[in-house]
């Protein structure tokens, strides 16, 4: 989707809230829908997609639902819950993100088509704190999704959670040791791809030789460097040198 679009619903960004380059292509959602007296209070929440396809989708399934109000362009800064609809957690993806996070003061939720290894760091990051596989996207569980946002409560699948939790207590294990690198700091891949780096490999030798792709290479030694608080390859490969591990 470029930025040929002309409609104002469909525009790329909201005037308040992301400041979307053209070539992101993410897609705001359609017109308030007010709410009526007499109900209870609603969850205020802005919609973005990639594609028309994926924006009405959701948007339509969220319309039917009395817990949400869907904010027009003019007031999606005020969102309590950002939703972006995604296919895959993409450096464009990335940027959005990083964007909503400064220009909203709400929670941030992300539903997903494919979730690839070193994903779960960028989420962190920019602050998504709910995600949802599209697959699994229908309308009670995105409503569950948005109103567990607003209630300041995270969602995540059970593999990713998992995940996050080992990441949490590799980074207690770190700070146990004082910073200081030991065997169980890490992991077999991790050391093996230092090593690699090490004797002078670049990115797509290092993943020919680990029958890993090029891009889970990169996710797994920017891993290494975050975790350790380095500030790149060499660093990493020069610290993990003077403690004996490669």
């Amino acid at each position: 989707m470029t930025s040929t679009d002309t409609t104002r619903e469909e525009a790329v960004t909201p005037r308040r809230a992301v400041q979307t380059p053209p070539s992101a292509g993410v897609r705001r959602s359609g017109p308030v829908v007010p709410a009526q007296r007499g109900k209870p209070a609603q969850v205020r929440v802005a919609v973005y997609a990639e594609d028309i396809i994926l924006q009405t989708g959701v948007v339509q399934q969220l319309r039917q639902r009395p817990e949400v109000e869907l904010l027009s362009e003019s007031e999606a800064a005020e969102a309590e819950v950002s939703l972006l609809v995604v296919d895959a957690l993409t450096e464009t993806v990335a940027e959005h993100l990083r964007r909503l996070r400064l220009a909203t003061s709400g929670r941030i939720g992300l539903v997903v088509g494919q979730f690839e290894a070193g994903g779960l760091q960028t989420i962190v990051e920019y602050g998504v704190a709910a995600v949802l596989r599209r697959s699994e996207a229908d309308q009670d569980r995105l409503v569950h999704l948005i109103t567990a946002l607003a209630n300041g409560e995270g969602v995540m699948p059970g593999d990713l959670l998992g995940e996050l939790l080992d990441r949490i207590g590799a980074l207690q294990r770190t700070m146990l040791d004082g910073r200081g690198m030991t065997l169980s700091t890490l992991t077999a891949r991790e050391t093996e791809m230092l090593r690699l780096v090490a004797e002078g490999f670049d990115t797509s030798e290092i993943a020919a030789k680990t029958s890993y792709s090029e891009r889970t290479v990169k996710n797994v030694l920017h891993e290494i460097i975050t975790r350790l608080g380095l500030r790149n390859r060499a660093h990493a490969v020069g610290y993990a040198m003077r403690r004996g591990l490669i």
